[in-house]
This record gives C-alpha cells, structure tokens and sequence, in this order.
C-alpha cells in the first residue's frame, strides 16, 4: 500500500496471497483503492466473462527504440504483422525445437534478441539468464550449454582473440596439432562439412565446451562480422555461423545467410517476403551499375518494415518513401553469387578538410584487428586533413606484452600504459595499426593520423557504447575527442 500516494491512478490492487489484512483493507479504503485476492479477480471473470478482443495486424506491437549510435534513440513502431512476420523468417531459417537451450545476454530492447526468444518460446524450448557480467559470460554458456547462440560480433571477435592468443602462448605440440586440425577442417568447411570425425576428437571437442558443447547454430548480428572470425568460429565450434542484416526498423531481419552458403563476408540473401533493391549514392561514387558488383544504398520494402518513428512523423517521412521503400543509410552490394553484403554506411562519413570522403565504421574494422586493440574510434572533421582515433587497449594482450617487456606491478597496469606521456604501448600498437592500413591498402587520408590511448572500455554503463556494444558515436564525440583534442595535438601523439 505504501506506493498509492506516489501512484495517484492506481484504482485497484491484486495481492497474491489468500488472506487480506484488515490494516490493509482499511489503507485502501482511505486511499480510495479497491484491494482483492488473485481469487476473488478470477471469481470476477467467471461471473463476467469478456470476448477476447485478439489484435489486428496493423495494430501496434511495441515502441522499440533504437541503439542511438549517432544521437538520440528514436522509438520504432512495430506493429504485430512486423513482429509475425520476422518470427516467421527466423523459424525458417534456423529450425528450432523443444530440446533447444539459449542463453539470453543480449538487452530484450533489442530486436535481434527480442526475435530469438520469441521464435524459442514458440517452439517449446529453454532460455536462460546470464547473471549481468559480461566478463562472466563464459562461464555462464559452460553451466548452461546452450545450443543456439546469437551474438554480437564484437564478442565473437573476443572468443576468437583468446583462444588463438591461447593457443600462440601454449606453442609446441599444441600449436603444431591445432594448425594441422584448423587446416584439415578449412578444407572440410570449403565442402560445406562443420565436422570431422578425426580432428573434432582430437582437438575440437575440448574447445567447444568454451560455449557449452552442443552448440549447434550461432547467428550474427548487429555489425559486420568479418569473414576470419566467422570461418574460426564455424571451424571451432563445429557448427554454421549465420550472418543476418536487419534493424530495429525492419523488426531485425531483412536478409540472412543459410548453412549452405559459402563462408564469405556476407550477409546471405533477402528473407521470405522481403524485397531489396540498391539505390544510387553518387556522393559517394557507389552507383548501381558498378561492375561487376553494383553498389548503393540498401532500400527494403516488406511486411516487416516499420509503422513509423513515435511522435517524430518528419523523420519517418526522410526514410520511408511514397511507394513503402524503407532507406536503410546502409551502402550494400550485390554479389555475383546473389548474396549481399554490407560495405559502408551513407551517414557515418567525415569529409576532410581536402574535400576526401572517409568512412570511420570501415577503418575502426581494420584496425580492430589488432591483437592489441579491444576498442577503437576513429573519427574526423571538414576543418582537418587527417583522422583521429582512440583505442582502449585489449587488457589480457597489454598484460603480456608488458610482462615481456619486464614491467611489474603500477608500472605494468593499464592506466599507466596509457596515460599521456607514456608513450611506450602507445607506439607499440601505432606500428601494428600502420601495418594493419598497409595491409588493408589504406589511402595516406584514411590512416588514423594521431592516436591516443584510454584505458576505459567503452560501455553501456558508461554511456559509451549501446546495449549490443557498438560505439555511440556522438557522445565518445563529446566525450572523448573534444576532452582530448589538446592532448593529441601534443607531443602524445604519432604519424602513422
């Protein structure tokens, strides 16, 4: 009772249990509150049964707002035919049944996940919790043993930094074994086979209790994965790894890949019922009659596709056009095989000051590759000719680069590594970035022309990351690069 006078539209109280206080009783009365037991409101529907009154279709579902990577999250109507529509692809995708275990991690304010778990009830199956440590999510898969697993890529690319860093550490014997399995089971893979009878005994089998060991699915989505990680985890884990593209405003898929597809850099084919088509962005020189590969913006019309943006009707009208076409902000690309992949973002680019156009997404996808880098933002401005970038070191690699390095105690720990003036890991993983743009033929403008390192992870407690760890954009803007401006225009910072 102690809620009513801080709930003034409270009208009625429900309690559990069978017997009712008569202080309570007297509470409610002077509070103007009906009180009951569960029993006496389901003695009520006996005596007056209403028609159940079921939904439309076109009738709204939720308000899903989006992660809010470049500013505020706005809130995406999804109607039940949205929602109905979404299951219905992921059901043919991936077929699940009433033996099938996920362990649910990812925020249900996302629809990747709000999908997964829908499509799970629905077939009779099992969810559990992680305890809310990310860190402790290993642990969680080994107690459980899920045996589907969506993710993220940011964590897959995790799983696969520590095994392989493992694996490097152990040498000898053990390093010898998993190359020869790893290209035993490449070969395999390249057949359409996720298993070997001979390797998978020997090797693989202790690995794939890292998730549990009956994982037999893992989904992708939210970023790109990029096809290294992808192709370990479908060799380690014994299983498809299935990259989808969607969003919040399609109600999370639009296109996916199936386990028969080749294990490229790809997000597969468009779902059932949903059409793609690309749009030219000469802007940014992605025309659709690019050969052999046309290019543009992703353009998506289906019963997926959104209601509108709650309350914000000029916004709703920018993305969805007169004939149903939702404009994604995503550059796509047609394959020659028929699938599509996604190379770019129309928004998220910075014209430098000599008029070059630079996509920051693609550039923290090169240089996240570092074994050194847990984290990096790259970003830039029409009034410099160069970019800028952030990286929060990768914790357990800094760790053993500084034991080789003969460091020990405050001297070996993260936040003196990177503190400015510290310039010793700073250049350590400046030379990796310069050969990791070299590698990736970066252009002289596209290569991260100062850095500096920070020893805090972005995350969504903090405020820097959204729920599936992607970086918000305009607040590691805000709070990062106009804090540090000054600092990497000092002696802090490298060319590269």
């Amino acid at each position: 009772m102690a809620c009513v006078k801080g709930c003034p539209s409270i009208e009625t109280i429900v309690q559990f249990e069978a017997k009712i206080d008569g202080e309570d009783v007297s509470l409610a009365r002077s509070n103007n509150v009906s009180l009951m037991t569960l029993n006496q409101l389901m003695e009520i529907g006996l005596v007056h049964p209403v028609e159940a009154d079921p939904p439309l279709p076109d009738d709204l579902c939720t308000i899903c707002y989006t992660s809010g990577t470049t500013g505020n999250p706005k809130g995406v109507m999804l109607t039940h035919s949205n929602m109905i529509a979404s299951i219905l692809c992921s059901i043919e995708i991936t077929p699940l049944n009433e033996s099938d275990v996920h362990l649910s991690f990812l925020p249900l304010a996302h629809c990747f996940e709000r999908n997964v778990q829908a499509h799970i009830i629905g077939k009779g199956g099992c969810i559990g919790y992680y305890q809310g440590d990310v860190t402790k999510l290993l642990d969680d898969m080994a107690e459980l043993r899920p045996t589907v697993f969506p993710s993220v890529p940011r964590l897959m690319n995790r799983i696969h930094d520590k095994i392989t860093q493992g694996i490097a550490a152990a040498g000898g014997v053990k390093k010898l074994l998993f190359d020869q399995a790893y290209a035993a089971k490449k070969e395999y893979l390249a057949q359409g086979y996720y298993t070997h009878a001979f390797w998978d005994r020997l090797v693989f089998d202790k690995l794939k209790m890292i998730l549990g060991g009956r994982v037999r699915y893992i989904l992708s989505g939210s970023a790109p994965l990029s096809k290294v990680v992808k192709e370990f985890m479908a060799i380690v884990f014994c299983c498809p790894v299935l990259e989808g593209y969607g969003l919040t405003e399609t109600a999370a898929v639009v296109s996916c890949a199936t386990a028969d597809m080749p294990m490229t850099r790809h997000v597969g084919i468009p779902v059932a019922g949903a059409e793609i088509c690309l749009e030219d962005v000469p802007e940014k020189l992605y025309l659709t009659r690019d050969t052999p590969c046309p290019r543009g913006e992703i353009l998506t019309r289906s019963k997926h596709v959104f209601k509108g943006y709650f309350k914000q009707p000029e916004l709703t009208s920018e993305v969805l056009d007169a004939d149903g076409w939702f404009h994604t902000g995503d550059i796509g690309q047609w394959n020659l095989d028929g699938t599509l992949t996604v190379i770019d973002r129309k928004k998220n680019i910075y014209k430098l000051s000599q008029g070059e156009y630079v996509s920051p997404e693609r550039l923290e996808g090169v240089y996240g590759q570092s074994p050194f880098v847990a984290q990096v933002f790259v970003h830039g401005d029409s009034f410099k000719n160069y970019m800028v970038g952030i990286v929060v070191p990768d914790p357990e690699y800094g760790s053993v680069w500084a034991e080789n390095q003969g460091l020990k105690g405050e001297e070996a720990s993260l936040e003196t590594l990177c503190a400015p003036g510290n310039n010793t890991l700073l250049r350590v993983i400046q030379e990796d970035m310069r050969q990791l743009a070299l590698t990736a033929k970066l252009l002289p403008f596209e290569r991260a022309h100062k850095l500096r390192l920070h020893a805090d992870q972005f995350t969504p407690e903090n405020g820097l990351a959204t729920p599936t760890f992607k970086p918000k954009r305009f607040e590691l803007i805000q709070y990062l690069v106009t804090s540090s401006m000054k600092c990497m225009r000092s002696k802090v910072s490298f060319k590269m």
